[in-house]
């Protein structure tokens, strides 16, 4: 299945900025996904996805602002949700459609509640991998411990090598997989060697203030939309406990947990996929 490397502007405090996606799929399919990447991750993380999704979905899969191949802000105080927010308005317009699914892994699921949580929200079905309305204390500082570090790596191994260790919790993913993660997660540096296809300015918002619980259960109770949540059985982001009230107020979400896995189920083999797919062509 085809796809296509696209982009559109963006608004920011400073100035536009373009933002990227990846599309899969026929431009007249009955129903468009979105598909929105992790803190330091990347549109191309879904290709395993949209290609199983694109023979009855359009798939638009962006580059977060500061990510993969869109722009970096001039500004890196603006990266935020209120940023994220407006830029995925701005791409749902691009798409010209009333409705999409939304499929989200952490920072991408945190996107979509919020989206689908608003008045009017286009987010016919959503579904949340691996992050919820409680984000622990405890998992966010692991995370601070690493967004925003520039490594220098010699070659795509050495990516490889980096990835493998950082996101762990990806759990047991193929060699093929790893190598198309470190060759969609490697930027050219001037010198030859490789650093990381995202802006270490994305760490300053994260960083500015003391870390704590995350606490968005009042917009969790506001969403209407069917919702799927995915978990790592391993997750420290996403607890057993907040997914299983998450199944039980709101939009009661149903549910789906994976073995083997912490933060976040990488969405690459057919068992997670097929439960996504599964949900996103039920009717309703």
């Amino acid at each position: 299945m085809p796809y296509s490397q696209r982009s559109v502007l963006g608004l920011s405090a400073v100035g536009f900025h373009r933002i990227a996606y990846t599309q899969w799929g026929r431009e007249n399919a009955d129903r468009t996904v979105v598909c929105a990447h992790g803190l330091t991750r990347n549109g191309r993380d879904f290709d395993a996805l949209a290609l199983k999704l694109a023979d009855t979905h359009r798939v638009a899969c962006p580059d977060v602002v500061g990510r993969g191949k869109s722009d970096w802000l001039a500004n890196p105080a603006l990266y935020g949700y209120p940023q994220y927010l407006a830029d995925m308005a701005v791409l749902i317009g691009r798409l010209g459609v009333e409705q999409v699914d939304w499929v989200g892994t952490s920072m991408g699921g945190l996107i979509g509640m919020m989206l689908a949580a608003q008045p009017n929200s286009p987010i016919r079905r959503l579904v949340i991998n691996d992050v919820g309305p409680l984000v622990p204390k405890e998992g966010l500082e692991r995370i601070a411990d690493y967004v925003g570090r520039d490594p220098v790596l010699e070659d795509i191994a050495g990516v490889e090598a980096y990835l493998r260790f950082v996101l762990m919790g990806f759990g047991r993913l193929s060699d093929e997989c790893w190598r198309h993660l470190a060759e969609h997660s490697a930027r050219r540096r001037p010198d030859g060697r490789f650093g990381l296809a995202y802006d270490p300015g994305i760490a300053v918002p994260f960083k500015a203030q003391p870390i704590g619980n995350v606490d968005l259960w009042p917009l969790w109770d506001r969403i209407t939309c069917p919702v799927l949540v995915l978990r790592g059985a391993d997750s420290d982001i996403l607890l057993a406990e907040t997914a299983e009230e998450m199944a039980t107020r709101g939009p009661k979400a149903r549910v789906a947990e994976f073995a083997h896995v912490g933060h976040a189920p990488a969405l690459m083999d057919d068992s997670q996929i097929g439960v996504v797919t599964q949900f996103l062509n039920a009717e309703g």
